[in-house]
């Protein structure tokens, strides 16, 4: 795999071809342990986030790259320049989960309409990446939304961070909890009195409720989702 996006990089084939690869790559990897059309309809559906993120990043004119996946982690657009406020970062940040949130609930609907059990089960997928995805811990989106609030509000992600271990061993988690780790640390130390925060954190009571309102409606919306979805495929849909 790390051969394949090598050459591909290194041969100049352009974002598409970085991007398409790549997701071959997955969909590949996917297909050995839950099919060939469950592993295209689970990547597509991560695209669908990604690009979220990718048209949001480009609204707001940053320069940014195509998504790139990586099996079993899942994918991730390069920002080449970084948000210049907490008010972009937190835009760019919704914008996969809201945008993923509308892809998996076309497939729900396409699953009800076609009376699919394949359809369902990857609705499914598809809220609960978008849920996972807004545990409010940097790196994950939700991170960089709550951080609106305050970036401290991290620390709460911790425990719902082990939570999901727990319940759902995975070598992602633990990616996802050393990528956190020295975001934490500047949590911790974090100043509110510093020049450098007070520019960046900076940002008018109005967008904060706005924001949190977004963020709490989509947690709520994807849990019931999420949960209800669980329950139909655990009575055999």
């Amino acid at each position: 795999m790390k051969t394949l996006l090598a050459l591909l990089a290194a041969g100049k084939l352009g974002k598409v071809a970085l991007t398409g690869g790549s997701m071959l790559i997955s969909i590949v990897a996917y297909s050995f342990i839950f099919g060939w059309w469950y592993a295209i309809g689970f990547v597509l559906l991560i695209f669908v986030h990604e690009m979220g993120h990718f048209i949001a990043a480009r609204q707001r004119g940053l320069d940014v790259g195509a998504p790139t996946f990586i099996p079993f982690v899942g994918a991730w657009i390069a920002l080449k320049e970084q948000p210049i406020d907490v008010e972009n970062e937190a835009y760019i940040g919704f914008a996969g989960p809201f945008v993923g949130t509308l892809g998996a609930l076309v497939v729900y609907y396409l699953s009800r309409t076609y009376d699919s059990n394949l359809l369902l089960a990857l609705a499914y997928s598809g809220f609960f990446i978008n849920l996972f995805n807004l545990i409010p811990i940097s790196p994950l989106d939700g991170g960089r939304i709550s951080a609106v609030l305050t970036p401290r509000i991290w620390f709460l992600g911790v425990p719902m961070l082990l939570g999901f271990f727990f319940y759902f061993p995975s070598p992602m988690l633990l990616v996802v909890a050393i990528l956190a780790f020295p975001q934490l640390k500047l949590a911790w130390n974090y100043d509110p009195q510093d020049e450098n925060n007070q520019r960046y954190y900076a940002i008018s009571a109005e967008n904060r409720l706005a924001y949190s309102l977004y963020y709490i409606g989509l947690v709520v919306f994807l849990s019931a989702m999420t949960y209800n979805i669980h329950q139909v495929l655990g009575r055999g849909y």
